[in-house]
C-alpha cells in the first residue's frame, strides 16, 4: 500500500524573518460525526380528499362539500380525534374545452372542478389500511400521500445526536493517533445540516384492507467537532 502525502508551501506577503512559531495558528483536528437510529413508526400521516366536477362552480363546490362531510363523519366514527384532522387544501378551477384541430373555436370553460383535501394523523398503525378503505367507500377520491412518523421523536433524535458525537470523537482519536499527536480538548461543536428528521425506510410489515408497508423510521444526526492538538 502506498500512502501519498502532499505538502503545500504557503508563501506569505510578510517579512521573511517573521517568527512562524508565533504567527502560526494552533494545531487543530476537525472531524464530522454521523449517526442513524432506526425505529418502527407509531404514526401514519395521510393526505386525502374529494374532488367533484360540475357545469357551474356552485354545483362543483356543493358536491364536494357533501362528499367531504361524509368522509369527515366516517373519520370520526373510526375514532380519529378532531385535533388529528386538518384541512390542507381547497381549490376551485375551471375546466376548458380541448379543440380537436386548429380550425376549431378557441377553448372555453365547460365546467368547474372543486377539491377539498385534509391531512390526517393516524395513531393506530394497525388501522391505517382500514381507514383508507373506509373513506374511499364514503366518497374520498383523491389520495396525495402517506408517510410514517414518530409521535414523540425527541428521545430518538437525542439518541442519534449522542451517537454522532461519539462517532466524531472516535474519528478524532483515530486521526490523532495516526498523525502521532495528542488530542486536546473540544474547541467547537456544531450540528451539521438541518434538524434531524425522520425518513421512511419501506419494508412490508402489515397486511390489511389496503396493504401498507410500515417499515422503520430512520432518524439521522450529524455534528462537526473541532479539537485542539495538545502540546
Amino acid at each position: 500500500m502506498r500512502i501519498l502525502l502532499t505538502f503545500l508551501i504557503f508563501i506569505t506577503a510578510g517579512p521573511i524573518w517573521a517568527d512562524t512559531a508565533e504567527t502560526a495558528a494552533p494545531g487543530r483536528i476537525v472531524v464530522t460525526g454521523q449517526a442513524m437510529v432506526s425505529q418502527p413508526p407509531d404514526m401514519a400521516v395521510i393526505t386525502l380528499g374529494v374532488s367533484q366536477t360540475a357545469e357551474t362552480a356552485a354545483d362543483a363546490l356543493a358536491a364536494t362539500n357533501t362528499a367531504m362531510v361524509q368522509v369527515l363523519a366516517r373519520l370520526g366514527d373510526l375514532g380519529i380525534a378532531e385535533r388529528d384532522i386538518q384541512t390542507s387544501g381547497l381549490g376551485l378551477t375551471p375546466r376548458w374545452s380541448q379543440p380537436r384541430s386548429n380550425n376549431d373555436a378557441p377553448s372555453h370553460v365547460v365546467g368547474f372542478e372543486a377539491a377539498n383535501m385534509v391531512t390526517v394523523r393516524l395513531r393506530d398503525m394497525d388501522g391505517v389500511g382500514g381507514v383508507l378503505d373506509a373513506v374511499v367507500r364514503d366518497g374520498a377520491n383523491e389520495f396525495r400521500g402517506l408517510h410514517f412518523d414518530l409521535q414523540a421523536p425527541g428521545p430518538v433524535r437525542d439518541q442519534a445526536r449522542k451517537a454522532a458525537v461519539a462517532d466524531a470523537m472516535a474519528r478524532a482519536a483515530l486521526y490523532a493517533a495516526a498523525a502521532g499527536v495528542t488530542l486536546g480538548p473540544v474547541i467547537e461543536l456544531r450540528e451539521g445540516g438541518a434538524e434531524p428528521m425522520p425518513m421512511m425506510r419501506a419494508e412490508m410489515s402489515m397486511a390489511m384492507a389496503v396493504p401498507v408497508a410500515g417499515g422503520e423510521v430512520d432518524v439521522r444526526a450529524e455534528v462537526t467537532m473541532v479539537f485542539a492538538i495538545a502540546d
